[in-house]
């Protein structure tokens, strides 16, 4: 009997021009590049005969799954995007593609930047609109105040700058 889970709630399918246009990139490049390229090694490996013990084989083979599987997923995912293109019309509020300035009870600040899903990168500090940061600090506006119930434990902020900007290292 295998372990039921429950079904993950969806991600929402938005995502920033940029973002959009990056996963495009990928699939191509998938489909294009990195695909044949692994398909001809996969045949050079297959052509070296028994395959039960050939580590080349067994590892392209996984190689193209993993390849065909993000192909499969990008190539659902893409239509089902909606690209944001514009800042809200109140910009004094945190909202989708906000670069948003907190500081928390220490003193410490971050800048922000709610993404989609899809394209969220810790390293940049772009976090999705689905975590619970995020869902924080939707809606908010400067000065106001939010605590974010993350995995460590609840974390009090307050929000000390809000912008919108279309370069993606603001």
């Amino acid at each position: 009997m295998g372990r039921w889970r429950p079904a993950q709630p969806g991600s929402t399918a938005v995502i920033t021009r940029a973002g959009f246009e990056a996963l495009r990139a990928e699939l191509d490049d998938l489909w294009r590049r990195c695909r044949p390229e692994v398909v001809a090694a996969l045949a050079a490996a297959a052509a070296e005969g028994d395959r039960s013990e050939n580590a080349e084989y067994t590892y392209r083979k996984k190689q193209l799954a993993e390849i065909d599987r993000r192909v499969r997923y990008l190539g659902r995912r893409l239509p089902a995007l909606r690209v944001v293109e514009q800042a809200p019309a109140r910009r004094d509020r945190a909202y989708f593609g906000a670069w948003v300035d907190i500081e928390d009870d220490c003193g410490d600040r971050q800048r922000l930047r709610i993404v989609g899903p899809d394209e969220t990168d810790a390293r940049r500090r772009w976090i999705s609109i689905d975590s619970p940061m995020a869902r924080a600090l939707l809606g908010r506006c400067v000065d106001d105040e939010c605590i974010a119930q993350l995995p460590s434990g609840p974390l009090h902020v307050r929000i000390i700058g809000i912008r919108y900007e279309t370069g993606d290292d603001a």
